[in-house]
């Protein structure tokens, strides 16, 4: 299921959002709602994609939520070896409300 940026800003019963953090420094973003996540997307239908936080705090600039994380799946364990585990080895850390918003000179 996908939100587009534009139906998230006027939402209600948003109770955060998470950015997953993926390979190569892609990250996307998605709206929970207490139930399923959905995929944030642009207007077009595409996901909602940036290269760093940073971006994507500022696009999330206008979405009010009450809470945003970032979500990191580890690939550890298979890169040495380890058997594939049961439970899931997401990292989720809660990110600060700045939204990348900067001093000039900064």
């Amino acid at each position: 299921m996908k939100i587009t940026l534009q139906q998230l800003q006027h939402s209600v019963g948003l109770t955060r959002v998470v950015i997953h953090s993926l390979d190569f420094s892609i990250y996307l973003a998605y709206a929970d709602f207490g139930g399923d996540p959905l995929l944030v997307t642009e207007a077009d239908g595409k996901p909602l994609r940036t290269h760093n936080i940073t971006a994507m705090k500022q696009r999330l600039a206008a979405v009010p939520v009450p809470a945003l994380f970032l979500r990191h799946q580890s690939a550890y364990d298979e890169m040495v070896g380890q058997p594939v585990r049961v439970g899931d080895n997401s990292l989720e850390v809660p990110l600060a409300r700045d939204w990348g918003d900067f001093p000039e000179g900064q």
